[in-house]
């Protein structure tokens, strides 16, 4: 889920002129009133909020509305989730994708199988599966006299997260997850192409389509045409990966959309093998999906991300379900030699009893927050703040969130269009969520007066524009970083 396209500058000024009315010690009447007031704003009728605001050092407990209210936070679950990461899985833990063969090497010739063995890396593209052809080939080796296996099993064959809506599922934040796939760009939307519609100048003709990285593993189904509107539409028929663009693109203008593919693996091996071609190998026995590699395979080439600290950037600022879901499944893989969600939540409740938050009180199914059976209350959330702030991670996983009102995506995220102008531009550090009928922002945000505040915010079942729910999100912080005392 990728948030935070909204701009409400009318209504924050509405909202600061309402709330930054006083300045006293917190919680003052004046304060509790102004958050009262927001709570009791038309747009939450028949809604369920869950408001909690602590002081970050001491923890004590500033304001709150229904802290125990478990609600769907949608991605703010993955603070749960990368918080975990980095205490399972180790700030310098690195995905790994290995090339190896348990056969004899004859000259040119590989006499065995080649196994591609995936360890659920997000962030691997085209360019790294060509260099670890590459790297065969710069080995000597030509011809692969046995199999080209593709080993995914480092994850279970569940490819969707529990409860995910149909209609995401052709969707970047709705991909398959797969131990062995292959991400188009550096925002790692892993199990995606990138499809891009260009529009010739005159109108009704079709639009050109190009498919990144090149692959002939779906096909399209191409309606669109050049002409006014805005109207451009695709989507992936269900169980297939037939492509459907309908619509219109603007005259002499392009669309770059990113689309999930059924079975990433099948991806990566229709892409690895063109990789071995392009270096001239070539393989004489069957391409195997799912295949597990020997023990006694030795390992030819391998890739390595970059560390988990540097990973949960990208993740958190552009709110990334596919990295997510791989971190869950690899602790899960790390705690029980399991690459199950099941198995990955366990280890995340693991790390939440560690830090004295009694998992018990909420519930987890997946990584990213997509699914609707995720309850978590504010009083959860900030807990897991407070317990985050004081590990040895924290200012790497504290910067990777989203930072309010900074224009570089990279920094800003999904607040970046939010809280211009306030006094919590580019001090507010937060995870945005939002689904149907559901939003969140949770974070740290320091006051007038230097202090440190955590906080969480999580809104369901409104029937109002999502728009209108960020609005009160933004001036509860605003009014946040203006307390003074």
């Amino acid at each position: 889920m990728r948030l935070g396209r909204w701009t409400h500058a009318s209504g924050m000024l509405l909202g600061l002129s309402l709330l930054l009315g006083g300045c006293a010690t917190a919680p003052t009447p004046s304060t509790r009133q102004a958050l009262d007031r927001l709570l009791a704003d038309p747009a939450l009728n028949g809604a369920s909020v869950s408001l909690m605001v602590r002081d970050a050092r001491s923890g004590s407990t500033l304001y709150q509305h229904n802290p125990r209210s478990r609600l769907t936070p949608a991605s703010s679950l993955k603070l749960l989730t990368t918080a975990a990461a980095m205490d399972v899985l180790g700030p310098q833990y690195r995905f790994s994708t290995q090339l190896l063969s348990n056969g004899a090497r004859q000259g040119e010739r590989l006499n065995g199988n080649l196994y591609l063995r995936g360890l659920g890396d997000p962030t691997i593209q085209w360019a790294d599966y060509q260099a670890l052809a590459a790297q065969l080939a710069g080995q000597g080796i030509r011809q692969v006299q046995g199999d080209l296996v593709f080993d995914d099993t480092w994850f279970d064959a569940e490819r969707l997260g529990v409860d995910w809506a149909h209609d995401d599922e052709s969707t970047y934040y709705g991909a398959q997850i797969s131990a062995l796939t292959v991400s188009p760009d550096m925002d790692f939307d892993a199990g995606t192409l990138l499809v891009i519609a260009k529009a010739p100048a005159v109108v009704g003709q079709p639009v050109s389509v190009e498919i990144s990285p090149a692959t002939d593993y779906v096909q399209i189904s191409n309606r669109a045409v050049s002409g006014p509107g805005n109207s451009y539409g695709l989507n992936r028929q269900h169980g297939t990966n037939l492509l459907r663009l309908s619509g219109a693109v603007a005259p002499g203008k392009q669309s770059q959309q990113a689309v999930s593919v059924w079975e990433p693996t099948q991806l990566v091996a229709n892409l690895f093998e063109r990789a071995l071609a392009e270096q001239g190998i070539s393989v004489q026995g069957r391409r195997v999906i799912g295949g597990t590699r020997p023990t006694t395979a030795t390992v030819l080439a391998v890739h390595e991300s970059a560390p988990l600290q540097e990973l949960i950037t990208p993740l958190l600022k552009l709110s990334n379900n596919s990295m997510a879901e791989a971190l869950l499944k690899a602790m899960g893989r790390k705690t029980a030699n399991a690459g199950t969600a099941a198995a990955g939540t366990a280890a995340v409740a693991g790390f939440l009893k560690r830090q004295g938050v009694d998992p018990a009180t909420l519930n987890q199914v997946d990584g990213s927050g997509l699914s609707r059976r995720n309850l978590v209350s504010a009083q959860n959330l900030t807990d897991l703040l407070l317990a985050a702030s004081k590990q040895p991670w924290f200012n790497a996983w504290y910067n990777a969130l989203p930072i309010a009102g900074n224009q570089d995506r990279m920094t800003g995220g999904s607040l970046r269009y939010r809280l211009r102008g306030t006094s919590a531009e580019n001090n507010l550090h937060a995870k945005t969520g939002s689904m149907g009928g559901v939003s969140s922002l949770t974070g740290y945000v320091t006051d007038a007066q230097g202090r440190q505040l955590v906080f969480s915010m999580v809104t369901n079942n409104y029937v109002v524009e999502g728009a209108r729910i960020k609005v009160l999100e933004d001036r509860l912080a605003a009014a946040l970083a203006q307390w003074a005392h």
